[in-house]
């Protein structure tokens, strides 16, 4: 039998205008290729959060999807520290990795408040940061797809996922691109991430197994067509 891996999306209705869904789909076949089976788990506004997932992804949305989700989000905001602290590896993209920083203010003034796992905070900017991004991280080149206008400052210990070689990142000026704290990553990069990025995928399954069974071996995958798709998102214009 095989050793089952869970999946969590959270708000998949709500948070995922971006294509985001292809991370999981990426995970839940990348696992099976590594030899594990996988368990979906939708976590929507107030149904029970499951805290025995072993990955939790998160997508990006507009303004009125994190206004939906905020409260659901707030009354768990302590189960998801607890499962951050206790390394349950995390992917959330743009919207809600804003909403796991402190707080989100939009243009309007308006005051979305976070859960506080990245130390970290959003404004609105004047302006939309949208194109092609590639940056450099401990996991090797990360490229993808950013289109955002809140702009993210980072803590002065909380570090980032990466930092910028082309593209705006989280502020569009200081050079960093997402946070990263235990094993949670919060990034901007969308198209979605994680087909393009094959090395990702495979850290959130290691982590995953090595905190749930204690081993992880790898099985050798062909990566050849992620890895064109990789290539090609580079090479393309801002």
């Amino acid at each position: 039998m095989k050793k089952v891996l869970k999946i969590m999306c959270l708000y998949p209705n709500e948070m995922n205008i971006y294509g985001d869904h292809g991370n999981l789909l990426t995970l839940q076949k990348r696992a099976e290729w590594h030899g594990f089976a996988t368990e979906y788990i939708q976590h929507e506004p107030g149904r029970k959060l499951d805290v025995t997932a072993d990955i939790i992804l998160g997508g990006g949305g507009q303004d009125s999807g994190q206004d939906k989700v905020k409260n659901d989000l707030l009354k768990n905001g302590a189960a998801l520290r607890k499962m951050a602290a206790a390394g349950t590896p995390m992917l959330v993209i743009c919207g809600l990795y804003q909403l796991f920083g402190h707080y989100f203010e939009t243009n309007a003034g308006h005051h979305i408040d976070g859960i506080g796992v990245f130390d970290a905070w959003t404004k609105a900017g004047p302006v939309r940061l949208i194109g092609n991004i590639v940056t450099e991280t401990e996991l090797g080149e990360i490229v993808g797809y950013e289109n955002h206008s809140g702009l993210t400052h980072l803590g002065k210990n909380q570090a980032a996922f990466g930092r910028v070689v082309r593209g705006a990142g989280n502020t569009g000026a200081d050079g960093t691109e997402g946070a990263r704290v235990y094993n949670v990553f919060g990034s901007y990069l969308h198209g979605p991430i994680l087909p393009k990025n094959p090395r990702l995928a495979d850290e959130l399954i290691h982590l995953a197994a090595i905190k749930k069974f204690g081993e992880f071996t790898p099985a050798e995958i062909d990566d050849t067509v992620a890895l064109k798709a990789h290539d090609v998102a580079t090479s393309r214009p801002r």
